[in-house]
């Protein structure tokens, strides 16, 4: 896995319009999300709709609501672990909304978003942490102001509005894993 012209090369490369220019070039906070739609379901086409803007609100109740959003992220990593791509790295993926870190507001300018498969009370999937954990570590070489301590849930940069992660998210699990020569041990569950 590499990271060339700022994709990721072991990613399907989806067509998505909802990115735009950074203010600057910088990269230094990675960002990590979850989403399922509808809410508690996994598989299917829908959050690849949702970020390329043909999410039918017809398909689902709950969709009627988030139908018209704009939004993104960088990366998806399905339970399964595949990955798919929907923002080069240098593009303001539009995946943090109002939010703040360390005093720094619109995060979207300087993080990279990556979403994982999941929802806040179900464990996310061992292929899921190494998945993770192998992107995390290869953004972290090629984008060197991201380190461990600029790793955060988009909980704790719109704490008002959000909660993903989640609780099930296994931090310690996964920032041990970082540092750690190679991953694959068990993680703990929620």
């Amino acid at each position: 896995m590499q990271i060339h012209d700022h994709r990721l090369s072991s990613a399907r490369q989806i067509q998505c319009d909802n990115h735009n220019e950074r203010p600057a070039d910088e990269i230094s906070l990675l960002v990590i999300h979850n989403i399922s739609l509808p809410a508690g379901e996994f598989g299917g086409p829908y959050i690849e709709d949702l970020f390329c803007n043909r999410l039918d609100p017809a398909a689902h109740p709950d969709f009627v609501a988030i139908a018209a959003l704009r939004v993104s992220a960088h990366l998806l990593i399905r339970r399964d672990g595949s990955l798919l791509q929907f923002v080069p790295f240098n593009r303001r993926a539009w995946h943090a909304g109002v939010s703040c870190y360390a005093g720094r507001e619109q995060c979207n300018d300087f993080s990279i978003g990556i979403e994982l498969e999941g929802t806040d009370d179900q464990p996310f999937t061992d292929q899921q942490y190494q998945q993770l954990i192998t992107v995390t570590r290869l953004l972290m070489q090629h984008y060197p102001a991201i380190t461990a301590e600029r790793i955060t849930g988009h909980s704790d940069i719109a704490p008002e509005r959000k909660t993903d992660p989640g609780p099930c998210f296994d931090w310690t699990f996964y920032l041990q894993q970082l540092q750690a020569p190679t991953s694959g041990d068990a993680h703990a569950t929620c």
